[in-house]
């Protein structure tokens, strides 16, 4: 399976743990997160550690459509994984409401030029620079699961490069990471 067809609609979402709880998260995230995920219809590419920031938690989910993605998040959040695990994940986090709900401009998620490095940038809605090997923009559909709230304060644009620039954020690929 490639992510492209995971890239129509794509999550960015960055939460703000309690210090020092990141990689306490992301070992109960890889361990009982991914898979149920994907079983109800979510795709999870990309996991990470932000360097620069001890206590963020950075992850990627696509869905094929906007349906598929009010589909994929009732059967994960509504189910037995979810109701076990949420109270020890929700103790990690002081904020998970940092979320663009987003579409592409440029795909290119699922086949990233070789080279090392991972770096987002979010800013005001502008073109992507040609450094870009993905490009999205903020999706202006209604959130279809308001139980997770996703930002209203755009519009944005998000692109991922192998090189840094001034406004880009580092990111460091969890052992889980498909996007490397």
């Amino acid at each position: 399976m490639t992510f492209s067809e995971f890239e129509t609609v794509v999550e960015l979402r960055r939460y703000t743990l309690h210090p020092g709880r990141r990689d306490e998260l992301i070992e109960l995230f890889e361990r009982e997160f991914i898979e149920p995920q994907e079983a109800a219809g979510a795709h999870l590419f990309g996991l990470f550690r932000a360097p620069a920031a001890p206590d963020e938690f950075v992850w990627l989910r696509g869905f094929r459509s906007m349906e598929a993605r009010k589909e994929a998040l009732e059967q994960f959040y509504f189910g037995p994984v979810w109701k076990e695990h949420r109270a020890a994940a929700n103790a990690t986090m002081i904020d998970s409401d940092n979320v663009l709900l987003l579409r592409p401009v440029r795909r290119g998620l699922s086949a990233p030029p070789p080279g090392a490095g991972v770096h987002v940038t979010v800013s005001a809605q502008s073109p992507p620079p040609e450094s870009a090997f993905a490009a999205f923009e903020t999706e202006p559909s209604p959130n279809t699961f308001p139980q997770l709230p996703v930002r209203t304060d755009g519009p944005f644009s998000v692109w991922f490069s192998r090189a840094a620039s001034a406004s880009s954020v580092e990111l460091s690929p969890t052992a889980r990471s498909l996007l490397r």
